[in-house]
């Protein structure tokens, strides 16, 4: 019998621990994917970080490192000076690299550095108990907002893509979603990009993924991906937020 589907080779047999409607694991075999496809595998290296995806490096199947909360932007740029032929890639969600680690990715990409991030957005804490963070939205509840976010009492979100693409070291800055099987391509083709951008040297690349958090949400997966939908991605619009690649820049 032909085979039509198989799991990439750039994942190990693990099963993963995330929760059911969790997209930890869809962006995990995009990335997965693109590393294989483009033959670079045995020349990735991923900087996780602590949060939902702390055990990330036990799901590829490529070398990993651990790194301190929000500090992975600031190893990665270590394994990148010294290995300068290596794809370097940091996963972080946004109350790793949005909260405390806020600082490290402003200044990894300040500095143009050659390396790739992948920034999971939920809008809350997830392996802490679902505490606001950074990128909660104004009114949604968390269990330290339990009436929801309030701008005047708590500040308004992040929007780490825009903030970023501010800089002059960014080479390229996209914000996708995995919310249907549009969007599921559309993140791939995005990730591809980055990681190209990287290998030929041109600068820092960004992915920022709209996800969601069903269990801290206290939905079922299905109306989790409905309110990415319909009032993450209003508020964190999906697109293109710097390409130096295209025609004039951006």
């Amino acid at each position: 019998m032909a085979v039509v589907f198989e799991k990439t080779k750039a994942l190990t047999d693990l099963k993963m621990h995330y929760c059911p409607g969790c997209a930890h694991g869809i962006v995990h075999r995009l990335l997965a994917e693109c590393l294989e496809e483009s033959g670079d595998v045995k020349d990735a290296i991923v900087a996780v970080p602590v949060g939902c995806a702390v055990f990330a490096n036990k799901y590829f199947n490529f070398d990993g490192i651990q790194c301190a909360h929000g500090r992975a932007p600031a190893t990665a740029t270590g394994v990148k000076r010294v290995q300068k032929d290596k794809i370097v890639i940091t996963y972080q969600g946004d109350g790793d690299l949005a909260s405390i680690g806020t600082c490290e990715i402003v200044h990894a990409a300040a500095r143009g550095e050659k390396i790739t991030t992948i920034f999971i957005n939920n809008g809350i804490y997830g392996m802490t108990g679902g505490q606001m963070a950074p990128t909660t939205l104004p009114g949604m509840k968390a269990t330290t907002a339990k009436n929801g976010r309030d701008p005047a009492v708590n500040g308004f979100p992040l929007r780490v893509s825009e903030m970023l693409a501010t800089l002059d070291g960014p080479a390229y800055i996209e914000r996708v979603s995995v919310s249907t099987p549009a969007q599921v391509t559309q993140a791939k083709k995005a990730i591809q990009k980055a990681l190209e951008i990287q290998k030929k040297g041109l600068g820092f690349t960004f992915i920022e993924v709209v996800s969601s958090c069903p269990t801290n949400w206290g939905m079922t997966p299905v109306k989790a991906m409905e309110f990415v939908r319909e009032k993450m991605i209003p508020y964190y619009p999906l697109g293109v937020y710097k390409d130096i690649t295209a025609e004039g820049g951006k």
